[in-house]
């Protein structure tokens, strides 16, 4: 990778977009999916993103992966501007730096839990700073008994905790997370958030989460709410502790 991609930011940002855009072309009619965005998230700070259907969130959590390259605008990621990268530079970014924590699991049902999440330590490298073991992360994620099991055997909360256990095992320098509890019951929903609080509280994960769901958004420190394509407002939180305690 160029050096000469490395921003000049001051280091206390994990995250910095600046004058972030997004425009699709239909034929001839573009659509703005983002407009204008300016976000920063420090170093393990956890932020929740909220809105309506069609508001921007997901295309602005593709474009800080680096799934994407946007139609103008900066996305620095740990020091770099990914947006500058070639689609290859960018891959290897992501690779290297980020953790995906999907709605769906999208775990390979062929392959045991241990399996997709060793799959992932071959495939995503050492991280950005030192892997994990895997029998770290399993203990913490309480799935240590279920390493053998394939995804169909396992609920849909384990699930959702073996593809945390992918997305954690290189120590990514970012975690985002896609509607991580969209598909779970309330109970699995709420272990699995509290999960999210606690790998933000004792491990200092960054962790950019979307989410619909204002009980979910809550356990964040700050909310950043979209709409149009824009960030229409963003303020702190205390976490939601009492409902989720004890529930692991």
């Amino acid at each position: 990778m160029n050096k000469s991609n490395i921003a000049a930011f001051p280091p206390e940002f994990m995250i910095r977009t600046v004058d972030l855009t997004m425009i699709y072309e239909s034929g001839r009619v573009e659509v703005a999916a983002l407009q204008n965005v300016d976000l920063t998230v420090k170093p393990g700070e956890f932020v929740a993103i909220m809105g309506p259907s069609g508001c921007g969130k997901s295309t602005l959590l593709h474009l800080l992966g680096g799934l994407m390259a946007p139609t103008r605008g900066k996305v620095i990621l740990d020091g770099v501007d990914i947006a500058r990268l070639s689609d290859a530079d960018r891959t290897e970014v992501r690779r290297r730096k980020v953790g995906y924590v999907f709605q769906r699991f999208n775990l390979l049902p062929t392959l045991s839990a241990r399996g997709n999440i060793e799959l992932a330590r071959k495939i995503h490298g050492n991280g950005h700073l030192h892997p994990y073991k895997t029998e770290e992360i399993v203990e913490m994620l309480g799935i240590s008994e279920k390493l053998s099991f394939r995804p169909a055997e396992l609920s849909g909360g384990e699930q959702q905790r073996v593809a945390l256990a992918r997305a954690l095992i290189n120590h990514p320098a970012i975690i985002l997370a896609d509607e991580p509890t969209g598909s779970l019951d309330s109970r699995n929903a709420r272990q699995v958030l509290r999960i999210l609080q606690t790998l933000n509280e004792k491990l200092n994960q960054t962790i950019v989460m979307i989410t619909h769901d204002s009980e979910a958004a809550s356990i964040a420190g700050r909310i950043v709410e979209m709409r149009d394509g824009q960030i229409s407002n963003h303020h702190g939180l205390l976490a939601y502790e009492p409902e989720l305690e004890g529930l692991l």
